[in-house]
């Protein structure tokens, strides 16, 4: 088990893709990340991206379009929280985001109209998108003595054809809001997180407890090795996936999130009400949240 203290723009789109039943699945998405009121720099980074297939026209004598795209599309939503001094947690956060992009475009492309029996693949895919992740960091300590020990970090969901695949290590979180009811789909790997997962009676739930910043399992850090955590769900119209660093989580607890995920359908709106309330209330860290909402298209 690794221990390691984490306390020492925007995106937006909307796009429509097929389900296996035919019905289209709608997303509306937005990623905000914030300062905070107490830290020098950002040590969050996020992206919002989608996984798409394009055909390039080179040559022909047909009138038509150089590219095109096909309708089938993978929505993908990364947070990453990066941990290390003299800056080296923004490397480590950006330079895993980096790195998952990288990977996703050359492997989950295939994904992007899942079909039958491909699920548990699309899931071992993304626990080796941060497994890659994993290894790209310790190629960059090893370049840079001065950034070793760097670590982040990250949470990384897929939504294709209705289907949610999750892939987290740290205590960044993955929501969904399915039927007015909250439900955080990733568990926080933290020392106190732990220990009331083995059943240690801590006060208040842990909330407040000294060992609640010291990560347990990270990207990076000190380990030769990462343990992913992995999830999937269903998706139906009107289910909102949030994304977010404890920035937000530590400031804006789960009923207010609920509350405001399940009032304000706007993403962007979103965003900006729980970003700002976190700030409100003392902005101890970086603040990064990404809203997603899912709809069927008429």
């Amino acid at each position: 088990m690794q221990l390691f203290s984490k306390k020492s723009g925007t995106n937006g789109t909307q796009t429509a893709a097929p389900s296996p039943t035919g019905r289209p699945m709608a997303v509306c998405s937005f990623g905000l990340s914030d300062l905070g009121r107490r830290r020098p720099s950002n040590e969050d980074h996020f992206v919002i991206m989608e996984l798409t297939r394009t055909l390039y026209v080179h040559q022909t004598n047909l009138p038509q379009a150089k590219a095109r795209h096909s309708s089938h599309r993978g929505h993908v939503f990364v947070v990453a929280d990066g941990v290390g001094g003299n800056r080296a947690g923004e490397v480590a956060s950006g330079l895993t985001v980096e790195a998952v992009e990288d990977f996703l475009l050359n492997t989950l492309r295939r994904f992007s109209n899942l079909q039958a029996g491909e699920e548990e693949n699309a899931l071992k895919e993304l626990q080796q998108a941060l497994l890659h992740a994993h290894a790209r960091m310790f190629e960059a300590m090893g370049r840079h003595p001065e950034w070793q020990g760097m670590g982040t970090t990250l949470t990384v969901a897929l939504a294709v054809n209705w289907k949610l695949f999750v892939a987290h290590a740290g205590d960044s979180r993955c929501y969904l809001s399915s039927g007015g009811e909250l439900r955080q789909l990733t568990h926080d790997h933290t020392l106190s997180a732990e220990l009331l997962r083995r059943g240690v009676d801590l006060p208040e739930g842990g909330a407040g407890h000294p060992y609640r910043h010291v990560l347990t399992n990270l990207v990076g850090g000190q380990e030769s090795t990462v343990r992913v955590e992995l999830h999937k769900a269903d998706l139906r119209p009107g289910d909102v996936v949030l994304l977010c660093s404890d920035g937000l989580t530590e400031m804006v607890h789960d009923p207010e999130i609920a509350g405001t995920l399940r009032d304000e359908p706007d993403p962007r709106r979103a965003c900006e009400r729980m970003v700002a309330r976190a700030n409100e209330r003392g902005g101890r860290d970086n603040i990064t949240a990404i809203v997603a909402r899912f709809t069927g298209a008429p």
